[in-house]
Formats: C-alpha cells, sequence, structure tokens
C-alpha cells in the first residue's frame, strides 16, 4: 500500500520546509497540538487513539503515520487501535445517517413547497 516509515520522514522534511516558509503558523500548529500534553488528562495513549480516529475520518494519510507511530511508542496496541477505527466507523457510518434523515427533510420541503 505505502511505506508509513519512508513517507513519514518525507513528511516532516516538507514541514520543515513549510516552517521555513511559514514559521508563524507551524509554531501555532505545534502549540496547539501540544496543548493536550500539558494537562495530560487524558494520557498520550488515548490522545494518540483518538488522533488517529479523526484522522482515518478526515482521510489523512499523513495524519495516520504520525500518530500510529505516537499511539504504537505510548504501548496501544493492535486491539485498541483496531477498536479505535471501529468507533471512527460507527461515527462516520452515524454521520451518514444523520445526514441522509436531513437529506430526506429537505425532500420533503421541497415536495411541499413544489406542490403549492
Amino acid at each position: 500500500m505505502l511505506n508509513w516509515i519512508d513517507y513519514r520522514k518525507e513528511l516532516f522534511g516538507r514541514i520543515g520546509e513549510m516552517s521555513k516558509l511559514a514559521p508563524d503558523t507551524v509554531k501555532a500548529y505545534r502549540a496547539m497540538s501540544g496543548a493536550g500534553q500539558k494537562t495530560d488528562t487524558l494520557g498520550a495513549k488515548t490522545r494518540e487513539l483518538i488522533a488517529l480516529a479523526v484522522a482515518v475520518s478526515l482521510r489523512c494519510d499523513g495524519c495516520i503515520t504520525v500518530h500510529t507511530a505516537e499511539a504504537l511508542k505510548h504501548g496501544a496496541t493492535r486491539e485498541e487501535i483496531a477498536e479505535a477505527l471501529g468507533v471512527a466507523m460507527a461515527v462516520n457510518a452515524g454521520a451518514t445517517l444523520v445526514y441522509s434523515a436531513r437529506t430526506m427533510d429537505a425532500v420533503a420541503a421541497y415536495s411541499e413547497d413544489a406542490a403549492k
């Protein structure tokens, strides 16, 4: 599929280039990204599992490679990662269901308007 280790290295190189071009933006991103570490209420492993679920939902390969490495580094197991990804799948399916209901509401509104 993808050489995730090489991809991560290449990604960090490109991020390094971005930090030279837009240092304040990258600095702000890093500050926001590290904010949760200061309180550490959830713990690093849980934060990384959440990050993986979000990364999959956003379809962000860069996020997947970074947060997979970090989740494993902080002791996440394959089973824990799979469960977090299962939550992402369920929430995304739920979102589809919610927006399907909203679409049907729009259909009803347009149908009522057309009947006038």
